[in-house]
């Protein structure tokens, strides 16, 4: 957005040079795009009046002007604009004068015609960077006044605002800002404040048919207007920013916008067919915007309406039937918050972007609302001897102001890495508008002013602080002090440390969409759907990951793959309020990538793969027990002691069959087990063994009712304060009724591996740990060992 320096003054108090200024709000955090110098400061031009018109004797695009320019004779021009017309008042440069380029002006001959002199256009002057003609002046101009008089020198700022940041979009907007930066005195808006406002009434005449898309709307009567050009100094203030003059009504419209930052459109109260309603569209209606175009619209674009057309749509631009022109004498002036989102889609929809859109995508300030409404009131007063109602007509509630945002003076000395005592804190807080609510020795909680919706958060109240304190005065350290200190911390820590482990396991993570088809096999009836779907593909909230990944799976078989292991950790929003919980899912298919141990193929994944995956997320003893899913041909409830926490399974082979799997696809899904313990201080790293390690293998016949956990447990009870490091498990044959093991019984086989860190063990050493391990698993499960 531009903004005039000069604009800026007439606010605050600025830094005593440009540069200084553009230097404050970057280190800031508001970025300045470009500084340009503008004004007509030449000497030899003036104020000239169009007093005769002739067509040019020798040149069909030339006519022959005479003009006066207040000496008392009049001046012939020969002129190439077709602009004007026989007594406006436009800029006239006298011979001598030097113009932008080092263009000189001088008497001279064209196409035989003498000319004493040259009508100028904006850009001749640097006033603009384009020309369509000769820059009309206002009829109040006194005739040879000198044009620097009326275009004072100005500096433009360019200032990229980023899109949480609409309160800046406006003159007294930065201001505001840097007055809160530079801790100077702000001289307040020429609006009036809430309690000296007119009358507000709920009217009949106003209906909001969309009440999500737009809250609040208001709409003020004024009559008999007198429409006609805006002074020279409305005029001025919006060419200086690059707003095109229009006429007194729509100028003034304008002109709050950029002063306060609140888009207003004016109707003509005559071409208004009984009440208006805020609605959405019908599907396909056609509607002639003010730029001349018809657009179609759809079902989701907001629209202004009477009871016969659409005359605006909402927060973008208004309509040709019902705009303000010269013959407008009753004009309905609209004040309204539409939400973002709503102004948003349509304006990208119809690829019509504008002022008012580009600041209602971004949020208004809902307590400038109705204020806006009587600066304009006030102004159309003035400038165009209106009659304003008496009353305010409104619909809708305007939204609630922001919540309170609580901050930890400790904590906003750690963040930042210095003290700063809590007088600066809260004296730089109060220069943005906040104010305190309630305060401790400790913590203070903050009201945030209406247009400050960007404050949510403890986080945003000490990035204010920084602003102002100087990010470059904070001290740097060649080393990160970082330490965890927050429940949201650990978890991040801890999703972290799941995600490597996975990772490490031969997983790859996969991140799918949070919104979902009506194919997936996630949707249901249940699923919680989208007022506004961008498209097809996203109309849902996922209630689980396992669609998500299924639809990953059907794009990478399609593609080639052999084998796929994924594993996604997300949040799912649980029908029917929406809660969100987060969610570790898992999906195998084809084979493990390598041979295992001396087997010669590769294996199947398996129920197995999906059942040791979920183990190793967790340290605590999960049981599986076998149910029933309609999805699922195999399927396992996963309980954590006597918490359901998940499920696990096969695919059914009618949708495995769907996304192109030829063998089985096992899939599970749980909610991940974060134990928020102690946080750990550091790492804890072990010396690499030096001496070698001796592999004991033992082979045992169990019965199947016996578990692998419980064999493992006993090893290792046998094995106390032994030199026995890993129990490797590597083979498993289960006895049927055909053959020689028999019914019932399985046969399992580890290797035991033995490594002392100080010396070299002997065989006979680890020949009585061994046979210890051996008697005791006879003892107490009951096995039979084999040779």
């Amino acid at each position: 957005m531009k903004f005039s320096v000069n604009w800026l003054r007439e606010f605050i108090e600025l830094p005593s040079s440009v540069e200084e200024l553009a230097e404050l709000l970057t280190l800031a955090g508001i970025e300045i795009e470009g500084i340009e110098k503008r004004g007509a400061n030449f000497d030899k031009v003036v104020v000239a009046q169009i007093i005769a018109s002739s067509q040019h004797p020798n040149a069909d695009r030339l006519s022959v002007c005479q003009v006066d320019d207040g000496s008392g004779q009049p001046r012939q021009i020969v002129c190439g604009a077709k602009n004007y017309k026989v007594g406006d008042k436009v800029p006239l440069a006298l011979p001598g004068a030097v113009l932008v380029k080092d263009l000189k002006i001088k008497p001279s001959k064209l196409r035989g015609v003498e000319s004493q002199g040259m009508l100028c256009s904006p850009s001749e002057l640097g006033l603009s960077t384009e020309s369509d003609g000769l820059l009309i002046l206002s009829p109040d101009a006194k005739i040879g006044e000198p044009i620097a008089s009326l275009f004072p020198d100005d500096t433009i700022l360019d200032v990229e605002i980023t899109p949480n940041r609409g309160d800046l979009l406006s003159h007294f907007g930065l201001a505001r800002e840097i007055a809160a930066l530079d801790a100077k005195h702000l001289v307040a808006a020429s609006v009036s404040e809430a309690d000296r406002l007119p009358p507000v009434t709920a009217a009949a005449t106003i209906a909001i048919s969309a009440p999500s898309e737009c809250p609040f709307y208001s709409a003020r009567r004024i009559e008999n207007v007198t429409v006609g050009p805006s002074p020279d100094w409305l005029r001025a203030k919006l060419d200086a920013v690059g707003i095109r003059a229009i006429n007194n009504i729509v100028d003034i419209a304008n002109f709050v916008m950029l002063e306060i930052g609140q888009p207003m459109h004016a109707f003509d109260a005559d071409k208004v067919k009984s009440r208006i309603n805020v609605r959405l569209a019908k599907e396909n209606e056609e509607f002639l915007a003010l730029d001349g175009k018809t657009y179609s619209l759809g079902a989701d674009n907001l629209v202004i309406a009477d009871d016969s057309t659409v005359i605006g749509i909402a927060g973008v631009m208004g309509g040709e039937d019902s705009g303000v022109t010269e013959t407008t004498r009753n004009v309905v002036l609209e004040s309204a918050y539409f939400r973002p989102g709503s102004v948003r889609r349509t304006a990208r929809k119809l690829n019509l972007p504008t002022d008012a859109s580009y600041r209602f995508e971004r949020g208004v300030d809902p307590g400038m609302i109705l204020r806006a409404s009587q600066r304009a009131t006030e102004l159309i007063q003035e400038l165009a001897a209106g009659k304003p109602a008496t009353e305010i007509a409104t619909a809708g509630e305007l939204p609630i102001p922001p919540k309170d945002v609580s901050l930890r003076y400790e904590r906003c000395n750690r963040l930042i890495g210095l003290p700063i005592p809590k007088e600066r804190v809260d004296q730089i807080l109060e220069g943005f508008g906040l104010k305190k609510t309630r305060t401790s020795e400790d913590e203070t909680s903050w009201s945030i002013p209406s247009f400050r919706s960007d404050l949510q958060r403890e986080a945003d109240l000490i990035e204010e602080v920084v602003r102002v304190f100087g990010i470059e005065r904070m001290p740097v350290s060649d080393r990160s002090r970082f330490t965890p200190s927050s429940v949201a911390d650990r978890l991040h820590d801890l999703e972290a440390e799941l995600r490597l482990k996975l990772s490490a396991r031969g997983l790859n993570e996969a991140r799918t969409s949070k919104l979902i088809p009506r194919t997936s096999p996630a949707f249901n009836e249940n699923a919680i759907q989208l007022r506004n779907p961008l498209n097809e593909d996203h109309v849902a909230l996922r209630p689980s990951l396992i669609g998500g990944l299924l639809g990953a799976l059907e794009r990478n078989i399609r593609a080639g793959a052999e084998s796929i292991a994924f594993f996604e950790l997300g949040r799912v929003f649980i029908p029917p309020d929406g809660r969100e919980e987060r969610r570790l899912a898992f999906v195998f298919w084809g084979s493990t990538k390598s041979a295992v141990n001396w087997k010669t193929e590769k294996m199947k994944f398996d129920f197995f793969d999906v059942k040791g995956a979920i183990e190793s997320t967790t340290n605590r003893t999960l049981s599986f027990d076998r149910s029933q899913h309609p999805n699922l041909a195999l399927a396992v409830l996963i309980h954590n002691e006597d918490d359901e926490i998940g499920i696990a399974g096969q695919l059914s082979a009618s949708i495995a069959s769907k996304i192109g799997a030829t063998s089985g696809v096992f899939v599970a899904e749980v909610v991940p087990d974060f134990p928020l313990g102690p946080i750990r201080s550091g790492l804890t790293f072990r010396e690499f063994g030096k001496f070698p390690a001796i592999k004991r293998d033992i082979s045992l016949i169990a019965a199947e009712t016996l578990t692998h956990e419980r064999i493992i447990k006993e090893m290792w009870v046998a094995a106390a304060d032994s030199p026995l490091t890993t129990i490797q498990f590597f083979d498993l044959f289960r006895g049927t009724a055909e053959n020689s093991l028999g019914a019932g019984k399985k046969s399992l086989a580890y290797t035991l591996t033995y490594r002392d860190k100080t010396r070299t063990l002997t065989n006979d050493e680890i020949t009585v740990v061994h046979a210890k391990i051996r008697e005791r698993l006879q003892r107490e499960l009951g096995v039979e060992l084999r040779e």
